[in-house]
């Protein structure tokens, strides 16, 4: 009976294993920066490593893999990709904590009925499997303590999350803007200064010259739109087109938590972000940067320094 249980149990976490694969792999593409992408593409290998030696268990243990195991693995992670493209980006990352702690589960569980079938190397798959899935449950909660203080979280949202997550802070978001704020508002945006002259004077094309002045339009009328909202006292309002702002990376440099962030070369930018412990900070410099300068060490840094603020939030003394 324990012998039929374990062999069940292996074919379960085979399948599983191959759903975990197809994830990272599609994961990858989201990767912030390139040690993370290089860590999921390493995740996806191991995988398939583990995937492998759960096959040669099945069969020292006598038992025959489930050839359909594999295919159906990947097309149930095709799915839930597919399916999560249309949720926030905290549920995506949820649904994946749960497959992990199912593996963690399940692999505690065939380490037991390996020990009662007195089958060591099945046990020392198992403490592999449990030692593997640990770690992934332990990053992926990371990941999500990243993303509730605010990013920058080691994985991007893709344009359907981010979608999907701005709709419902905008049902959740109260709306209290007078009209007369709103008025005001919109005739800030309507004089803001053109730049289409400066731009054609540096002899750009013509689908530069619309971008850009699209864009310094764009921005002119945020920041002309959260003055006038502030002015009339609508500071939730306000607070939240600097957010927008923050998150678009428009900021003026004045307004960056780190003095004359402009001016500072990589060490120095990584070394100012190592002193940051607001991590609405951390996600306003990383926008900037990635909005002008892109610096990949710089971003590396932030998301590094996010990362430890949000291992010692979840942490449990």
């Amino acid at each position: 009976m324990t012998t039929s249980t374990l062999l069940a149990q292996l074919r379960a976490v085979l399948q599983l294993t191959n759903t975990e694969i197809q994830i990272a792999e599609t994961r990858v593409a989201q990767a912030r920066t390139e040690a993370v992408r290089a860590e999921l593409t390493q995740n996806a290998s191991n995988g398939r490593a583990r995937a492998d030696a759960i096959e040669s268990t099945l069969r020292d243990l006598g038992g025959l893999p489930d050839v359909v195991g594999p295919l159906v693995g990947r097309t149930l992670a095709l799915f839930k990709t597919l399916a999560e493209q249309a949720q926030p980006f905290d549920e995506a990352l949820l649904g994946d904590l749960a497959l992990e702690q199912q593996l963690l589960g399940r692999s505690k569980y065939i380490k037991a009925l390996a020990t009662a079938a007195k089958e060591p190397a099945a046990v020392t798959l198992a403490d592999r499997l449990i030692k593997a899935h640990s770690a992934t449950v332990e990053w992926l909660e990371t990941v999500l303590a990243e993303d509730a203080l605010g990013g920058p979280a080691a994985l991007r949202r893709t344009p359907l999350q981010a979608a999907a997550g701005g709709a419902v802070k905008i049902v959740n978001a109260p709306a209290s803007w007078s009209a007369r704020g709103l008025d005001r508002a919109l005739d800030a945006a309507r004089s803001t200064p053109n730049r289409l002259g400066e731009l054609l004077g540096r002899g750009a094309h013509a689908s530069d010259i619309a971008a850009r002045t699209l864009a310094a339009s764009r921005d002119a009328a945020l920041e002309a739109a959260e003055e006038v909202t502030r002015e009339e006292g609508v500071d939730g309002v306000a607070d939240a087109i600097h957010s927008a702002r923050a998150a678009g990376g428009i900021l003026e440099v004045d307004e960056l938590p780190i003095a004359d962030y402009d001016a500072l070369n990589v060490s120095e930018s990584v070394s100012a972000i190592k002193n940051l412990t607001d991590s609405s900070d951390i996600r306003t410099i990383v926008a900037f940067e990635e909005a002008h300068e892109n610096r990949h060490g710089v971003v590396s840094a932030a998301q590094t320094r996010l990362a430890s603020i949000a291992q010692d939030v979840i942490s449990v003394d």
